[in-house]
């Protein structure tokens, strides 16, 4: 029988360490101008170890707090429950472990870059604080559409930045001890 999960003062606490995570990747890549986003890495977290429930709660409050130095982020909050919430099914089924994991990242960037493109054209015509920004205006700079632009440019930028964000959960994870990990999942 599975284990159900409690909102307690153990989920409260990795649900505010997974902000933490979002709010710091979130600020290191606008300030470096980086072309992935680095604002999910929490949202991942919480994706595996507690489902996407919980994810989609950590990915929003996330982009809430982000918005104080970087207003985008409010905007991009349905990114968040997109990702926490196809994150945590992927990871439920097993497909954020091992070989599986570049199949599992792409089961949810894809859907993820959509939300991102139509974001990103509707509302602010290409241009953002991300440093993808610079390449989606690059390619409508040479002819390319502006909305083909933008989900290429979302659909390479956002697989890239959730699977370096799964490979960092892992690597946090196995480094942590067996014990801990195995409380709030079945990993």
């Amino acid at each position: 029988m599975e284990k159900k999960k409690e909102f307690n003062t153990k989920t409260l606490t990795l649900m505010a360490f997974g902000i933490a995570l979002n709010i710091i990747g979130a600020f290191i890549a606008l300030t470096l101008r980086l072309p992935i986003y680095m604002d999910s890495i929490g949202t991942i977290m919480v994706a595996i170890l507690l489902g996407p429930k919980y994810a989609v709660m950590t990915g929003v409050c996330g982009s809430l707090i982000s918005g104080t130095f970087d207003v985008y982020s409010l905007y991009y909050a349905p990114v968040q429950i997109s990702t926490g919430l196809l994150a945590g099914i992927v990871a439920e089924r097993g497909l954020l472990k091992g070989m599986k994991t570049p199949l599992g990242v792409l089961l949810f960037a894809v859907p993820t870059s959509i939300v991102s493109a139509i974001i990103t054209v509707v509302l602010f015509d290409g241009i953002t604080s991300s440093g993808s920004s610079y390449i989606l205006q690059f390619l409508s700079g040479i002819g390319m559409n502006k909305v083909m632009a933008a989900f290429l440019v979302q659909i390479v930028t956002d697989y890239a930045d959730k699977f370096t964000a799964v490979a960092l959960v892992s690597l946090g994870l196995n480094a942590m001890p067996k014990k801990f990990v195995a409380s709030f999942s079945k990993r």
